[in-house]
């Protein structure tokens, strides 16, 4: 049995009749007013969207052959727990978007259609078989191609909340450099020859009849997407699961990219109920020329931006440690809390690590053993909270930001972990030093991927006298973030797993 069984909660209130007879169209060039948001929390949802193109559907593709998302992350085995694995086509015409004047640092984005091109990417979708063991949510991942192929970490991050919560998920393959080939942000992935060749040239007889027109377009692409998901016309991916909410989810550079569509796209769209906006920098992607791929370094060196805080859907905005500082640099742009959004940064984490790697963190060349913080145990939770929001109002709990000086730079305990931000067992109850920092100068790959440095057994036995007081504070740590909402009950037996109290001297044989 499913924990939560799909509900039927559309919440429909004066505000949102009011925000309906004020919205502008999707398209020409209608300026974006602000009267055509969302109200309140309280109304998260509107009688109408805004009417225009949806991505037409085909396939299943073939099982045999397909390139599925890259995820090195222990995943559930999808059989067994009774899901349905496929992978589509989505064609259409897209449009680019221009804004009205130059970009403001509020997000407060003026859009209007632009240009328009055809395209015909993939989806990939993972969902239940059974429609009694949907939830009603379906999670839309934009796939990262930082590392020069289709990549979906966020599907990795969360994939057990995923499966035992009954969401269905949906990769959507929205940038150029995914179908099209193109140059590689972050080298050394262990992709090896496969990295930045695209879809297309990997697999010309599955794959040749793809054509992207550009980032310019990944937007609209992502909404025409969506309509289909949930307006499907001949083919439904979705096989007759009847969604009542779209959560848009990406990381790091899909992170970049989701801060632009929140602040300029969804106003115009209404497509997505609310945002999970996973390892973002300082900056927002840019709106993107036809023919080409997002210049990352050049979107990394964009000013700070924040997310619009009129969006009217809930936005959750998560950050590692390296995300906050480091040349990411989201610093700049952190905002408050308020009625629609949320910003935890998380202690301890990195913006990837060993979790996310799998089996290849332990052969990355990087000058420390990489990040094995609970970066994931968040991120479950950040999604739970997220869909709650979405469906009932109720918010996610507020977090401290995380501890910086006047450099900045992050304050840090005796121990040298970070201080503020969403607490762990693993930051509040350490065995290592868990950093977003690599343990040296490095490659960029290394750079995302901070480091872990086990605490010597001298501090260990100061802090631990017995492994016995070892495990008791470590669970009442775990109990601890559990009762604040930053990690899952679900997961309470994997963080108590997580503890390591073979590490402890007092664990230990006396020598002979």
């Amino acid at each position: 049995m499913r924990r939560r069984r799909r509900e039927i909660s559309i919440l429909v209130l004066a505000a949102t009749i009011a925000a309906v007879g004020a919205c502008s169209s999707d398209g020409g060039d209608e300026p974006l007013s602000g009267d055509s948001l969302h109200g309140t929390t309280e109304s998260l949802q509107r009688l109408e969207r805004p009417e225009g193109p949806a991505a037409e559907l085909a396939g299943p593709l073939p099982a045999e052959g397909a390139n599925l998302p890259a995820t090195a992350a222990a995943a559930p085995d999808l059989d067994a727990a009774g899901y349905v694995e496929e992978e589509y086509t989505a064609e259409g015409v897209a449009g680019s978007y221009r804004s009205r004047g130059a970009l403001p640092p509020d997000g407060r984005y003026e859009l209007v259609k632009d240009e328009a091109d055809r395209y015909r990417t993939r989806i990939v979708v993972r969902r239940p078989a059974d429609a009694d063991d949907f939830n009603g949510t379906v999670v839309v991942e934009w796939l990262n191609v930082s590392g020069g192929v289709d990549a979906a970490p966020d599907y990795g991050y969360m994939a057990d909340e995923l499966v035992r919560g009954g969401y269905a998920w949906v990769g959507v393959s929205a940038q150029h450099l995914g179908i099209e080939g193109g140059p590689v942000a972050v080298a050394g992935a262990g992709l090896g020859d496969t990295a930045g060749v695209g879809l297309r040239r990997l697999d010309p007889e599955r794959y040749g009849s793809l054509t992207h027109p550009g980032d310019a377009f990944s937007y609209d692409i992502y909404t025409q997407v969506a309509r289909a998901l949930r307006a499907p016309a001949d083919v439904d991916a979705l096989d007759g699961l009847e969604p009542e909410r779209l959560l848009a989810v990406g990381e790091s550079q899909s992170a970049f990219a989701l801060t632009t569509y929140a602040n300029g796209v969804q106003p115009l769209t209404e497509a997505f109920d609310g945002f999970l906006i996973h390892s973002r920098g300082g900056a927002a992607a840019p709106l993107g020329k036809a023919g080409r791929g997002i210049d990352i370094a050049g979107t990394i060196a964009g000013p700070p931006t924040r997310v619009r805080t009129d969006v009217g859907v809930p936005v959750l905005v998560l950050e590692t440690e390296t995300d906050v500082l480091s040349f990411l640099n989201y610093h700049p742009a952190r905002q408050p809390d308020s009625r629609n959004f949320r910003l935890w940064e998380v202690a301890g984490t990195a913006h990837a690590d060993a979790y996310q790697l799998g089996p290849v963190a332990d052969v990355v060349d990087c000058p420390a053993p990489v990040n094995t913080g609970p970066h994931h145990f968040v991120a479950k939770a950040a999604l739970h909270s997220l869909d709650t929001w979405a469906r009932t109002g109720e918010a996610p709990p507020e977090a401290a930001r995380l501890e910086t000086d006047s450099t900045p730079d992050f304050v840090r305990d005796a121990n040298g972990n970070a201080l503020g931000g969403v607490r762990t067992p693993q930051v509040d109850v350490p065995v290592a030093t868990l950093s977003g920092e690599p343990g040296g100068s490095s490659s960029i790959m290394c750079l995302l991927l901070g480091s872990t440095t086990p605490l010597d057994p001298g501090r260990l036995a100061q802090l631990y006298p017995t492994v016995d007081a070892y495990l008791a504070a470590y669970t009442a740590a775990a109990d601890a973030a559990i009762g604040a909402g930053f990690v899952l009950e679900d997961d309470r037996e994997a963080l108590l797993a997580d503890a390591d109290p073979s590490v402890i001297p007092a664990a230990r044989p006396p020598a002979t």
